[in-house]
C-alpha cells in the first residue's frame, strides 16, 4: 500500500464561478499565474486587461445586444469575439449576472502542447507563441464557437495558479489596442516577463 507521501496530490479543479463573480479589477489581477487549458494545450496567464460596462472601451457600454449578451450572463463564462475581422479574442466574464464586465486574456507562458501551438502559429519562437490575445487564441485553437461556454465545464478551462506563479510580482498600466478610456490603468502583467504582449508595461506603476 502506498504511503501518504507516495500518493498523488488531488488533481486541481477548474476555478469555480464564484471566483469570477467579483469586481473585475480583482479578477484581472488574480487571474495572473492561473493556468488556461484547451485540449492538449496549456499556458500560464501572464497578462490581462479589465473591461467594465461603465467605460466606453467595453463592448457592454452600449447596453445588451445579441453580441454583448454573453457579457451580461453568468460569471465564469467565455466571451469570445472577433477583432478586426481576423482574431478571436478570449475573455472571462466577471461580476454578478446582469453586469457587463470581463477580463481579456492577453498573453500566456506556454506549458504544454507547445509543438501543436507552434504548428498553428507557424513559428518556433516560444516567446511569441502566445504574446498577444489573438496569438494565444490561434495557438490554443480557440474560436467563436466557444463563446458562452463554461470556463469550469469546458472545453476551455481555467485552473488555479501554477505552483511556480503562486505570488507573482505584478505591474499595471493603461490598456493597449483601444482608442477609448486609454487613461485607465487596467492592464496587468507579471513584472519583467518577456512572454507578455508589447509594448511591455515594466516601467508602469506597480500593483
Amino acid at each position: 500500500m502506498a504511503t501518504v507521501s507516495e500518493r498523488r496530490a488531488p488533481a486541481a479543479q477548474p476555478l469555480p464561478a464564484a471566483f469570477f463573480a467579483r469586481e473585475v479589477l480583482t479578477v484581472a489581477r488574480e487571474l495572473i499565474g492561473c493556468v488556461l487549458a484547451h485540449g492538449p494545450c496549456r499556458g500560464v496567464i501572464v497578462e490581462t486587461e479589465a473591461y467594465h460596462q461603465s467605460e466606453p472601451a467595453c463592448h457592454a457600454y452600449i447596453g445588451r445586444t445579441p453580441r454583448t449578451a454573453t457579457l451580461y450572463g453568468p460569471p465564469g463564462r467565455a466571451y469570445v469575439y472577433r477583432s478586426y475581422g481576423i482574431h478571436a479574442l478570449l475573455n472571462a466574464v466577471c461580476e454578478p449576472e446582469g453586469v457587463g464586465a470581463a477580463v481579456l486574456i492577453r498573453a500566456l507562458y506556454p506549458l504544454q502542447g507547445i509543438e501543436l501551438m507552434a504548428q498553428r502559429r507557424r513559428t518556433s519562437d516560444r516567446l511569441s507563441l502566445c504574446s498577444g490575445p489573438g496569438k494565444l487564441s490561434q495557438a490554443l485553437g480557440i474560436d467563436l464557437s466557444l463563446n458562452g461556454s463554461s470556463l469550469r465545464g469546458g472545453p476551455i478551462r481555467i485552473y488555479p495558479r501554477h505552483p511556480r506563479f503562486r505570488e507573482p510580482e505584478l505591474v499595471r498600466g493603461p490598456r493597449i489596442g483601444i482608442s477609448k478610456a486609454t487613461e485607465l490603468p487596467w492592464r496587468f502583467a507579471i513584472a519583467n516577463c518577456k512572454y507578455v504582449s508589447k509594448p511591455w508595461p515594466w516601467r508602469r506603476s506597480f500593483v
